[in-house]
């Protein structure tokens, strides 16, 4: 034994609404990165005036942090998403201990749930691993396929050095840097015919 502990799972806090200052338990998975603290406080003071009520959709919810902490602030209901499975329990379970209400949790492939019959949302998250580069073709899904409400919310969260091709009727709200990551908040226009 090298005197070293192999370090366990992390944990993250809400930062803000009815569950603030809870803990998520986070699982030591490679690719996993939870949205961090700073990021989410700004993401959410721009959410603010349109949050209360609002139906989310979280796909590749990994940690579930944003839906949580959107549900912790108001929303009326949020959908994960999440395919792996060990991601997907942990989330499961912090739900539950969370003792949250008006949650729903998939264990599929986001591109398979958006194949569902679409039930449009007013804000979705898409955050997905970096190292799949799955923007592009989930957020022609989402346009597609009728999961966004009229004037629709989407925050995008890539790497910065990314610019994920997304469609032509999401335009920008707010955007930032953190880091090596850029995050942005885009509103969804109805389409030209």
């Amino acid at each position: 034994m090298n005197g070293r502990r192999k370090p366990g799972p992390g944990r993250i806090r809400i930062i803000g609404g009815s569950l603030r200052n809870s803990r998520l338990n986070v699982p030591e998975l490679e690719g996993l990165r939870p949205t961090p603290e700073r990021v989410r406080e700004t993401l959410f003071n721009w959410l603010a005036p349109v949050i209360d009520g609002a139906r989310c959709l979280d796909l590749c919810a990994g940690t579930g942090a944003l839906g949580i902490e959107a549900l912790s602030r108001g929303a009326g209901s949020v959908q994960f998403v999440e395919r792996d499975g060990r991601a997907a329990q942990a989330l499961r379970d912090n739900l539950a201990r969370l003792k949250v209400a008006n949650a729903g949790l998939a264990e599929l492939d986001a591109a398979v749930y958006l194949q569902r019959a679409a039930q449009p949302q007013d804000l979705v998250f898409l955050d997905p691993p970096f190292a799949l580069g799955l923007w592009s073709g989930l957020a022609q899904q989402l346009e597609r396929s009728g999961w966004l409400g009229t004037n629709a919310l989407i925050y995008v969260e890539s790497p910065r050095a990314i610019s994920p091709a997304l469609p032509p009727n999401w335009h920008v709200q707010r955007e930032g840097h953190a880091g090596e990551v850029r995050f942005a908040l885009y509103r969804r226009a109805l389409p030209l015919s």
